[in-house]
């Protein structure tokens, strides 16, 4: 009976000891949750082409550099800047991506900052149609607002410039622009002498 005792007085004292750790991995488990759900709920609505729905997700004071490298320095213009590269009249028709977190976000402040980083799969969709795919890196700080909710606060979003398919795209515009010249040249030399032989022989 004291065997009993003694056995189940370790295990009460085991579970004392780990009940915080096992209660805090519980909680952070449930932050984390809401975090994979605002990294969601953004890339359904630019998948949508629903821009008015991003603010939801931003912190009203937000600090955002795009990939455009353009601060955004409230959630009330993320939608105008969306607009303008994708509204009517835009540049570019539609973007599709698709977003992943390297690791679980780092939190702070007990626990009411979070930063977390990771990679981004963009597809843009052009008026005249093709499209460019554009590989993106970002970094992000979320904070918890006064209703408990968690926000992105900063973001910071970027490319390798040296992997760019709208730079290779314009290195090719620019080879096609060389080439044509030198036809053009070419021709007009050939034209012009031409004309110019048959002016020298005689009548």
């Amino acid at each position: 009976m004291r065997v009993i005792m003694f056995r189940r007085a370790i295990l009460a004292a085991i579970f004392i000891a780990f009940a915080p750790t096992l209660a805090a991995q519980e909680s952070d488990e449930a932050i984390h949750n809401e975090l994979r759900a605002l990294l969601s709920g953004i890339e359904e609505a630019i998948n949508a082409g629903e821009y008015g729905d991003l603010a939801q997700y931003v912190h009203e004071d937000a600090h955002i550099t795009t990939i455009t490298q353009e601060v955004l320095s409230s959630s009330a213009e993320i939608q105008p800047y969306f607009e303008k590269w994708f509204g009517e009249g835009g540049f570019l028709k539609e973007l599709r991506m698709g977003l992943e977190a390297d690791e679980l976000t780092e939190f702070y402040a007990d626990k009411t900052f979070g930063v977390v980083r990771g990679s981004g799969a963009e597809d843009y969709v052009l008026t005249e149609g093709g499209f460019f795919p554009m590989k993106t890196r970002w970094t992000a700080t979320v904070s918890k607002n006064d209703a408990g909710e968690w926000k992105i606060l900063t973001l910071h979003i970027g490319t390798d410039f040296l992997d760019n398919p709208v730079l290779s795209a314009a290195e090719g515009l620019a080879k096609n622009a060389v080439v044509g010249t030198a036809v053009a040249g070419v021709v007009a030399g050939l034209v012009l002498g031409f004309f110019l032989g048959r002016r020298k022989r005689p009548a």
